[in-house]
C-alpha cells in the first residue's frame, strides 16, 4: 500500500494562517493537519504501508525533512514530488506518478477524518463520502440500487445527490489510474481549466472499473477559519483531559480542553472547547471556542470562535479574532 498526499495548494481561504504556514502544516492541537492525516489513514490500514508520497509546493527543506521523518516515524518511506503549477487534482497526483503502482490511497491534505476502512474486495476502488444538507458546493456521487457509484457531479446546483466526496480515495491497482491521469494530460482534457480526478475515474468506470463509496462517520475540513475552529472543537474532545497547566489566582478550565507545555493561566477562565499550545500565558481573559498557538501572550481578552497564531500579543480585545503569525494587537479602550 501507498498513500499519496497531494497539498501543494497556497491555502488562500485560510490566510492570514497560512501566509507564513503551508495549510496542510497548519496546526490542530499543536500537531499539523497533514500529520494527524497520515496517522489516522495509517492506523486504520489492513496492509502495510510502503511509501507516503507529499505533493508539495517549494515549501523549503524544513518542511520536507518534518514530512519524510513523520512518515519515516510510521514504518513507511517519505518521497516529496512537487506540484509547480496549480492545474487540478489529476495533475497533482501523477506528480507522484512513480508512487502509483499497487494500491493506492490518496488523501487530499485539507481534511481530517473518523470512517469506516474495510475495503470491498470486489471493487476496483472506494470513494469516502458523507451525506451532506446542502450539496451544491460539492462534488457528490450517485449510486444505483446496488450501492456501486455510477456517476460524479461536480457543485450540482440542482439536486442529484447528497453524497459529497470528501477527498479520500482508494485504487486497488495504482497503475491503471497512472494511466487514465496521463491520458488526461496528453489529450488535454480538462474541466474548468484543471485535469480532475473525476474524469480519469468516468474512463476506468467506462473500461468496467467499479467504484464503491467508503462511509464516514465523522468529516472535518480544514478549508477556511471557522472549519479549522470546528475541527478543532471536535478533535480537542477526543483527546486525554489531563493538563498540566499552571493557575494562579482565580483561574479555572472548562474542558475539553488542549494544553501544551509550559501554559500559564492568570485570572483566566479557558474553555470549553479551547486548544492552548506550547509557552502560552493568558491573564484576566475568558476564551471558548477558540485556538492559540505557541509563544502567544493573551491579556484583558474576551474571545470566541477565534484563531491566533504563534508569537501573537493580543491585549484588551473582545469577541471573534482571526490573526496570523507574528502579529500584536492591543485595543486600549
Amino acid at each position: 500500500m501507498r498513500i499519496v498526499i497531494p497539498m501543494a495548494g497556497m491555502g488562500k481561504r485560510l490566510r492570514p494562517h497560512t501566509l507564513v504556514t503551508p495549510k496542510p502544516l497548519v496546526r490542530i492541537a499543536e500537531k499539523p493537519i497533514v500529520q494527524r492525516l497520515v496517522e489516522d489513514i495509517v492506523s486504520i490500514q489492513t496492509e502495510k504501508v510502503e511509501e507516503i508520497a507529499f505533493i508539495i509546493g517549494r515549501f523549503g527543506k524544513e518542511v520536507e525533512n518534518h514530512l519524510i521523518a513523520l512518515a519515516e516515524q510510521l514504518g513507511a518511506k517519505g518521497t516529496i514530488h512537487y506540484q509547480d503549477q496549480a492545474l487540478g487534482t489529476a495533475h497533482a497526483i501523477m506528480c507522484a506518478e512513480s508512487a502509483l503502482t499497487g494500491p493506492v490511497t490518496v488523501a487530499f491534505a485539507d481534511t481530517l477524518f473518523r470512517a469506516d476502512f474495510k475495503l470491498d474486495p470486489n471493487a476496483d476502488g472506494v470513494l469516502w463520502v458523507k451525506k451532506i444538507e446542502d450539496p451544491r458546493q460539492f462534488g457528490v456521487v450517485e449510486l444505483n440500487d446496488e450501492g456501486t457509484i455510477v456517476s460524479f457531479q461536480e457543485k450540482p446546483q440542482e439536486f442529484v445527490s447528497d453524497l459529497a466526496m470528501i477527498g479520500i480515495y482508494y485504487f486497488k491497482d495504482g497503475e491503471w489510474l497512472k494511466r487514465e491521469l496521463q491520458y488526461l494530460l496528453d489529450n488535454n482534457i480538462m474541466n474548468g481549466g484543471e485535469y480532475q480526478l473525476p474524469d480519469a475515474m468516468r474512463n476506468m468506470m467506462k473500461q468496467g472499473a467499479k467504484f464503491v463509496p467508503g462511509e464516514v462517520d465523522e468529516w472535518m475540513d480544514c478549508g477556511n477559519k471557522n472549519a479549522v475552529v470546528e475541527t478543532m472543537i471536535s478533535v480537542v474532545s477526543r483527546l486525554p483531559q489531563n493538563h498540566n497547566v499552571k493557575l494562579e489566582g482565580d483561574s479555572k478550565i472548562i474542558e475539553p480542553c488542549y494544553f501544551g507545555n509550559n501554559v500559564v493561566l492568570h485570572n483566566a477562565t479557558v474553555g470549553p472547547n479551547v486548544s492552548v499550545a506550547s509557552n502560552v500565558s493568558i491573564t484576566n481573559s475568558i476564551l471558548e471556542n477558540s485556538s492559540v498557538e505557541s509563544n502567544s501572550k493573551i491579556e484583558n481578552c474576551q474571545l470566541t470562535n477565534s484563531l491566533i497564531d504563534e508569537y501573537c500579543q493580543v491585549a484588551g480585545v473582545k469577541g471573534v479574532l482571526d490573526l496570523g503569525s507574528y502579529n500584536s494587537i492591543r485595543n486600549n479602550d
